[in-house]
């Protein structure tokens, strides 16, 4: 997959409109009952990163950034403000934030998630762009120290410990991530005249599965 290792201005993604999108079908029957299913087992997120736009000099590092990434061709990380840590927006990401899975006593290699609560039914998303520098690991409530007990690849979203954590340890994360994304046009329109009577380019941007 072709991808860039940078992310888009996070003072231009903020005050972007967007968030996940779901696709569901509905098939109504005959006696009005409704079947409902999804061939998605994870949602997509979408953004409208013009409405982040608030000057000339930001349409500028808009363009380039566009430019550089050849259109549509290449993917880039994108900072969702509603939505990039591991615990509630106004906290700070804890060791025992997010549950990655049980230790074993042979696997090593955990991936990054996060799981949404609602009464008692969830969903775990994969987190595969965590912020470099951000990641707190634990086993067992225990603090791990990066580099020494483990490493993780940020492209992929991997912790791999040198150690495999024990049968029934639990190893938790808190962190801060990114989306992986890509422009959802090749081309960006702008109107100095339009721009300063207040208006902005719509820029979509789309979530990728990586």
């Amino acid at each position: 997959m072709t991808f860039h290792e940078i992310r888009f201005p996070p003072s231009l993604s903020f005050g972007s409109l967007g968030g996940p999108e779901r696709r569901t079908e509905v098939v109504t029957l005959a006696n009005g009952f409704e079947e409902r299913n999804t061939p998605w087992q994870h949602s997509l997120r979408r953004y409208d990163a013009g409405l982040g736009m608030r000057s000339l000099d930001d349409v500028e590092v808009l363009i380039a950034f566009f430019e550089a990434r050849r259109g549509q061709l290449f993917g880039f990380r994108w900072k969702d403000w509603s939505d990039f840590k591991s615990c509630a927006p106004s906290a700070t990401p804890d060791y025992v934030d997010q549950k990655l899975g049980d230790g074993d006593g042979i696997t090593k290699v955990y991936r990054l998630q996060k799981t949404y609560e609602s009464g008692t039914f969830s969903y775990t998303r994969p987190i595969r762009k965590p912020v470099e520098g951000s990641l707190r690991v634990a086993i067992q409530g225990d603090p791990q120290i990066e580099t020494i007990d483990y490493t993780v690849d940020t492209a992929t979203g991997e912790v791999i410990f040198a150690d495999a954590p024990g049968p029934g340890a639990i190893v938790t994360a808190g962190f801060e991530f990114d989306v992986p994304v890509r422009f959802d046009t090749d081309r960006i329109q702008t109107s100095v005249a339009s721009f300063q009577a207040g208006e902005v380019p719509s820029v979509p941007v789309m979530e990728v599965r990586i």
